[in-house]
């Protein structure tokens, strides 16, 4: 059980990293300077992409590509 747990966690750890740092990367190489599509890197952005993953990285470009409409 407690092992479980543990692994839970670091997984949830790993993702989340690797999503800020994919967040970090498009925002500041991909998307041009002043751009509206900048997600943010907060707490949320962190929930988002520790528990989904890289789908959680596309689901916040996509809410904030729709917000633009």
């Amino acid at each position: 059980m407690e092992n479980r747990l543990i692994s839970a966690v670091v997984n949830f750890l790993v993702r989340a990293v690797i999503g800020m740092a994919l967040i970090f990367f498009i925002n500041q190489f991909v998307l041009p300077n002043e751009n509206t599509l900048n997600v943010g890197l907060n707490a949320v952005s962190f929930l988002t992409t520790g528990s989904l993953g890289i789908p959680g990285v596309c689901l916040l470009y996509g809410i904030l590509f729709y917000q633009t409409l």
